[in-house]
Order: C-alpha cells, then structure tokens, then sequence
C-alpha cells in the first residue's frame, strides 16, 4: 500500500516536471506565457525606467536635508505600496530624488505609477482639511464579508484618532456644504470624509456617526469594493504623505546595470551551473543522485513559478538568495543519502537503511532549514529594498527545499528501495557494503582549535587595523557621486566609451538609456567639478561628435545604499541571530549550542569584512546579499554538525568530549565540502560567462560560502567545546574521576593506619 502511494507521488511528480519546465520554455497556447514573460525583473538585471523628480520647499541647511531624507522615505514606501517592487530611490544635489523603477519599459507609464506624489490629505466635504496622510499608520485591504467584495480598514496614530473623531462627528452632523467634486465631477455628499491626492478626489466615503477609536472601516454597499480597486486605494492611503511638492524634471529608460544582454548570459551560465551540480550528484550518489537532480530540476521550477505568483521582482540579491537555496535543496538531499549509506555500512538492508536513513536524517535537515527559514523571515518583515528581495526569495527557496527532499526525495528512493534495480550498486555503495566514495582521514579538530582560533583572530585583527588606516573601498552605491546623461546620436559601445575617458580615472559605471539606446549614463564614485564634467563631455564630443543639446543632465547624486538601509540590515541581521538562538535553545535544550552557533555567524561576519579591508574589494549594493549569504549559509551548515553531536551524545555516551565532538565533524565533514563544491558550482559559469558587474557580485558570495564552511568545520564545534568542558563531562569521565577520588580516599586510609602503626 504505501509503495502505491510511493509511486502515484512519483508519477505526479514527473508529469509536473515535464508539464512545469514546457510551460517555463514556450507557455500554453497563448493562454499562459513563459518564466521570462511573467518573471519580473530588477533594474540591475533587465533594466527599467529611472525618473528624476524636484522637490519644492523652503527649508534650509539640514532642515533641508532632513525633508529630503524623509521625502525619500515616505516615496520608497509609495512606490513599493502600488506594486514596483525593489524600487531604487536616491538623492541627487539637494533637492532632487531619482526613483528608478526595474521591469518598466515605457517612461510614460512608469511617470504615471509614481506621479501622485503630493501630499495625502483627508477633507470634509467644504474642504476643511481634517488630517495629513502622516496620521495614517496602515492601510490595507481585506474580505468584506457583510457587503461582499472587499473593503479597506485603516489604523490611525494617536494624534490621527483624534483628529479623525473630529471631523468625522462634524461630518457625521449633516452641517458641511460641500463644495468638493468626485472624480465624476459631482459633489460629494455633506456627510463625506474626501480622501485627496494631488487636488484629485480618491475615494469620498460617507459617515454616519463619529468615529472615536484608532482605527475604521470604508466599505461599499451592493457588492462591496472590486479587489484591484480596494487594492490600490489601500496603497495610495498608506504610501503616506510627502513633506515636498515633487515636479518632474527628466526620466529615461536605462539598461540593465550588469551589462547589456546580461540577462540571456545569466540564464545560460545558470543552466552550466546546475548541469554541473547534477553531474556532481550523479558522480557521488549514482542512481540516489539521479533523483536529487530530478527533485532539483523540480525545486528550480517551484521556486521560480512561486515568485510569480508572489509578483516579486529578481534581482542581484535575489539571485545571491537562489544560489543559497539551490546549494541548501542540494544538501539535504546529501545529508539524507549519506544517512543511508550509514545504515547500509552497518550492515542493514537497503529496505530498513532507507527507513532509518530517512527518520535519523529528518530531525537534522528540518531544524537546519528552519533556522535559515527564521533568518529570512526576520530580514524581510524588518529589511529594506535589496534586503527583502533577498530574503523573500530565500524563504521561497528554503520552503520549496523541505517539499522536494522530505517527500519527492523520499517517495523516489522508497520507490527504488522496493524495486528490483535496489542494489548496493544503485545506492552508491561496493559489494562488500562501503561506500565507493567516503571521507578516510580523521583530523582533529578539538586538540588543534587554538591554530584555528589563532588564524581567524589574526585575519580579524588585520582587518580592523587596514579599516581604520586604510579604510574600506567604499563603492558608489555607499557613497554617491557623479552622473552625466547623453544622448550620443546612435547607440555606442560602452567598452569604447570607457577607453575613451580612461586617463580620468573615473572608474565609472556606464549603461545604455532613452529609445533605442542612443544615450548612455555615466556614474562614478568621484565628485566632479563643473569643470571636470565639461572636460569628459568634450572629450566624447571629440571622439562622437555630440549635438549641442547632447547633455541631458549633469550632477551629483546620493548614494542608493543610505544609512537607514545600512541601520537596517545591521538590526535584521541581529535580531535574526537572536531568533535563531531561541530556536537552537529550544531544539537542542541548552543555550551552548546557539551561543556558539551564533558566536561562528559574528566570526563569519567579521571575517569577511575583515577579508574586503585587506584586500580592497568593493562594497556596494551586492556587498550586502554576501553578507546575507553569510548568515544563512553559515548557520545552516553549523546545525548540520551540532544535530550530529546531539545524536552521538545519546549513542555514545562514555566517549570524552573531544573524542565526540571530533568524531561528529569527521562523519559530516564530507557533506559540508561536498555542499559547498555544489554551491560554488552554482557560481562558477556566472563569474566567468557574465560581465565584470556579476564577477564583483559573486565575489561577496564565494566568500560567504568558504567563510560559512571553515567556520562550521574549524570553528563553531571547537567553540561549542570550550563551552560545555566544565559542566558536560560525559558519563565515563564522572566514573574516572569518582574512581580516582576512591582511590585516593583509601590511599589516604592506608597511609593513616600505617602512620598510626609507626607511631605505637
């Protein structure tokens, strides 16, 4: 009966794939596009739309610069609240804001999506102002079920609750004359509370009777709000009011910041790496790693349809986020092959080791996922722009992980265990019952801790001190700089372009922008005199023969990764690992194993910026996905080994410490080089395939991977170690050491009578 089931699984399984990867390839009929017609993606890998927008205000000096900073804030919530997702919103001068908008190809359009960027204000019906839009802490929709359809329900600060009382028992009275038109030109009702929004009506609801609580209800009778309707009057509520008027002045549409056709050389590079994991698989596990690579080519199909059906948006993170997850799937079908190879190796048959494998493998590959799970649910409700799109799609990735190896894994191998072709040969393994490949050497870890304690306090310290003498190289997403846009007359070679200004050592980024690619933008980390800028142009102009109106725009610009983002994800990450630790405490019933677990995350964390101080490499916006890559690829790999000595704890219990721990990160060594080969693997045709933008991508990731490894081997086990010596002797010590105390309590006996005879 259950191999019935086992094979129904299976079948399902396999139609899915071959239904899933047609439909990714060519679509349905017409009906249903393909991955990349419903995929949306980021500016850095598609390109999109930028809008450069002026604010009008009065202040000055850092009050000035405080309403701009809060302009920013309030227009990035906007434009993530109507649906442009991984929006990139920067200060350019002091006064302008440049929102780039990724996956939009008509400037036109994308104008219109951001364009309501007055101030929100709630009228009565004459046009007495009742509240700003500031005094609205959340919006959003929700089932009506009373009137049917949807309604809007809003929360109100302290300050708002009140004001809205107000003018709701005002409104309520039937005293107003109204003098406002809706956006059929009638007037509203006397009894309304208008919502406006750049001096157009929005939504005019009626009220009936005050309104005394922090929060209320619009809902429309006969049917309720259409969900597209309730939906975008929710976002435009709480998108939140601006402090400045915004006009704009330029937009464009740009190319992908990695490179022109970026994209289609990305895909194939991603196709190479996961042909190179499957070969890997099938190179180790044989007819084991064959399912792994058909529940993988299923994983890459859930987890890309599933951000479509999430309507979020791919980008440089998001793909760091992938990459992890990819090497996570991969490893939990490692961590359950190599249980069952264990069982078989104990001379069980293939029948009761795939049973036992399975069970002993389960508890391990649940709590290594869960706390990479924990990790990224923490980093998207509090993160921010690159931050969440990071997370949103590792916390996909990691889900999508445990369904395909903890049942399309498991109903494959249960159905290959119960089959004719279940031989040792097909699970890997010699006749004589051992594996054809497995880890021989036996280091030891415990004994040589303090080199590697040494090693990383070295590379640390080194670190700190190039970071304080010679500071980190800062790129231009940290620190802003100069942007010049011109039109060229015909679409150029940006390689050219850069050899044409190469003796100004600016360093620049280029991409193309405007119709047809006939201008480009040219950023760079340096700030430029007037001057300056006029000496690039006319170099260009000698080489391209520009128009005199060629300069579009010319200026500085803030940087895209502000210190609220930097804020932001330093306190993700820390409330994460503090997540984690409960986690840990709970699973593994003592603090000690997620102290050590989350003092291996800070050492992996500190160790990489220590390895970008020393060697130069360039923190920008990607700089933050590695460092996120090192959280959740650090803490995974470390539960793998910490769940191995929690389980040799109990078998093994007259072992010393040092001999336990040892003998555990020895049995999982091979899987944690083994996962990391796969991960990199991943990488390895994007570094060289792709551009020179992706290459300084993957170098925050490769790190992270390798950091994440040692640290899990070399680090967190000797550290766990250090901290349970005292107080976790095991059973055989305690019986030593009772033993030596009897021993020397009848010596002292012995000494005592024979000290008593001398004396008579």
């Amino acid at each position: 009966m259950r191999n019935k089931k086992n094979i129904i699984v299976v079948v399902l399984v396999l139609i899915l794939l071959v239904v899933s990867w047609f439909t990714s390839i060519f679509g349905i009929g017409g009906k249903v596009g393909n991955l990349y017609e419903q995929m949306k993606f980021g500016l850095d890998i598609n390109g999109g739309v930028y809008v450069l927008l002026e604010a009008e205000t009065d202040e000055k000096g850092t009050e000035k610069a405080k309403v701009m900073e809060q302009t920013k804030t309030v227009l990035e919530n906007r434009v993530n609240a109507m649906g442009v997702s991984e929006a990139s919103v920067s200060i350019e001068g002091d006064n302008r804001i440049r929102v780039e908008m990724p996956g939009v190809k008509d400037a036109e359009a994308a104008i219109k999506q951001i364009g309501r960027t007055a101030q929100l204000k709630f009228l009565l019906a004459d046009g007495t102002l009742v509240m700003s839009g500031d005094e609205v802490k959340n919006a959003s929709l929700a089932t009506d079920s009373d009137h049917g359809g949807y309604k809007i329900t809003m929360d109100f600060t302290g300050k708002g609750a009140d004001l809205f009382g107000e003018g709701t028992e005002k409104a309520a009275s039937g005293s107003v004359t109204p003098t406002l038109m809706d956006e059929n030109g009638n007037l509203v009702d006397s009894t309304a509370i208008v919502i406006m929004l750049d001096n157009d009506v929005v939504s005019a609801p009626t009220v009936s009777q005050k309104i005394n609580s922090t929060s209320c209800e619009i809902y429309r009778g006969n049917g309720g709000f259409p969900e597209e309707e309730a939906s975008q009057l929710a976002a435009l509520i709480r998108g939140g009011a601006l402090p400045a008027t915004l006009t704009e002045v330029n937009s464009s549409v740009e190319t992908a910041t990695i490179g022109a056709n970026a994209l289609s050389k990305s895909v194939i590079a991603g196709f190479i790496g996961l042909g190179i994991v499957m070969i890997i698989m099938l190179a180790v596990f044989g007819v084991l790693g064959l399912i792994a690579d058909i529940a993988l080519a299923l994983y890459v199909q859930l987890i890309l349809w599933l951000m479509v059906a999430f309507g979020s948006v791919l980008t440089l993170p998001g793909i760091a986020g992938i990459i992890l997850s990819v090497g996570m799937a991969v490893d939990s079908n490692i961590i359950i092959f190599t249980r069952i190879r264990e069982e078989i190796t104990k001379g069980k048959s293939i029948r009761v080791a795939v049973d036992m494998g399975f069970k002993s493998a389960l508890s391990t590959v649940i709590d290594a996922q869960t706390t990479t799970l924990i990790a990224s649910i923490v980093l998207y409700l509090i993160g921010t722009s690159s931050v969440r799109g990071f997370a949103l799609t590792l916390m996909i990735g990691t889900i999508c992980s445990i369904i395909t190896a903890v049942f399309v894994t498991q109903s494959f191998v249960n159905v290959l265990a119960d089959s004719k072709f279940a031989t040792l040969r097909a699970f890997g393994m010699k006749e004589d019952g051992t594996p054809n490949r497995s880890w021989k050497h036996h280091f030891s870890f415990i004994k040589n801790r303090k080199i590697s304690y040494t090693i990383s306090i070295c590379v640390i310290c080194a670190g700190l001190v190039f970071g304080l003498f010679k500071g980190f190289n800062y790129g231009i997403d940290f620190t802003g700089g100069t942007m010049m846009q011109i039109e060229m007359g015909q679409k150029v070679d940006i390689e050219e372009v850069k050899d044409t200004i190469k003796s100004y050592d600016l360093e620049p980024t280029i991409v193309y922008a405007g119709k047809d690619n006939t201008q480009i933008v040219i950023r760079t980390i340096k700030a430029l005199k007037s001057s300056e800028r006029s000496e690039v142009i006319n170099t260009l102009d000698q080489k391209y023969n520009l128009k005199d109106d060629a300069v579009l725009a010319s200026e500085e610009f803030g940087p895209t990764v502000g210190k609220d983002l930097r804020h932001n994800a330093v306190k993700s990450i820390i409330i994460a690992a503090l997540c984690m630790l409960v986690y840990i405490r709970f699973r593994f019933k003592t603090w000690k194993f997620g102290l050590a677990a989350v003092g291996g995350l800070a050492h992996d964390v500190l160790f990489t910026l220590a390895l970008y101080a020393i060697f130069g490499f360039t923190i920008n916006n990607p700089f933050i996905a590695g460092i996120l890559t090192v959280v959740g690829y650090s803490i995974n790999d470390t539960i793998v080994v910490f769940d191995r000595i929690r389980e040799n704890t109990k078998f093994y219990k007259r072992k010393q410490n040092v001999e336990l721990i040892d003998d555990s990160v020895n049995q999982t060594i091979s899987r944690s080089i083994l996962t990391s080969v796969t991960t990199i693997a991943v990488m390895i045709p994007l570094f060289f395939m792709v551009s020179s933008e992706i290459r300084e991508f993957l170098i925050p990731l490769l790190i992270g991977v390798i950091v994440g490894t040692y640290s899990s081997i070399f680090l967190c086990s000797p550290l766990l170690y250090d901290l349970t010596r005292k107080e976790s002797l095991s059973r055989y010590e305690e019986n030593k050491e009772k033993s030596d105390k009897e021993r020397m309590k009848k010596k002292k006996a012995q000494n005592k009578r024979a000290n008593d005879g001398i004396v008579k």
